[in-house]
């Protein structure tokens, strides 16, 4: 099963609850999935700002609980019908984190427990700037996520960098919103896509694919 929520909150209420980058907007996901305090994170969310105030989405594999302090009018969570990914075609929004993982050649290699070397152990990620880079990115996460983007539909928007604190470590990631058409190529592929997220940092409201059918 799939569920999708969405919380939508105005200013004030982001204000009184101290809401000030996307780690704390993690932490208001969490509150969704109560009484799970050593599972992993298995959804993901999306944050949207606008003049009215902000909108939370989550999707997740199990349906969201309405936090006491969220009032009921704000709130919408339903389960997504499976025939939902089964259309042929769809217009997409992706706010993702596009990176790639870089080597240090001078750092030794680690060795698994089965013997092989595993050399990225020692690597990094760096985010990728430039508009092909950007789009051979989409094309490389579509081609294994179940879906083709059709090239004259993108768009490529770059949003700078998100900040957060976490504790006393302070970090951002760069944010780049993708926008276009696609089209499915393997359908039980895309749900799990759908579900499951592409890319980097999705605890932090990256990866979320929104997607509304075309005819």
């Amino acid at each position: 099963m799939t569920w999708l929520t969405q919380i939508t909150l105005d200013h004030a209420t982001v204000a009184r609850r101290h809401l000030r980058d996307n780690y704390d907007w993690h932490q208001v996901a969490w509150q969704c999935f109560p009484d799970r305090p050593t599972d992993t994170r298995d959804f993901l969310f999306r944050l949207d700002e606008s003049p009215q105030g902000f909108r939370l989405l989550i999707v997740s594999p199990q349906q969201a609980m309405r936090p006491e302090w969220c009032p009921t009018d704000v709130w919408q969570s339903r389960e997504i019908p499976s025939d939902y990914f089964t259309r042929a075609r769809y217009a997409f929004q992706l706010r993702a984190n596009p990176t790639r993982k870089v080597v240090n050649p001078d750092k030794p290699k680690t060795v698994g427990s089965d013997g092989r070397i595993e050399r990225n152990k020692n690597a990094r990620r760096i985010a990728l700037r430039r508009p092909e880079d950007l789009a051979g990115w989409l094309q490389r996460k579509a081609a294994a996520g179940g879906f083709a983007v059709e090239p004259d539909s993108l768009r490529i928007i770059p949003e700078g960098q998100d900040h957060f604190n976490r504790g006393s470590q302070h970090g951002a990631h760069a944010s780049v919103e993708f926008r276009g058409t696609l089209r499915v190529t393997d359908p039980a592929r895309f749900h799990q896509t759908f579900a499951t997220g592409l890319g980097s940092a999705k605890a932090f409201g990256f990866g979320l694919l929104v997607i509304a059918p075309l005819n």
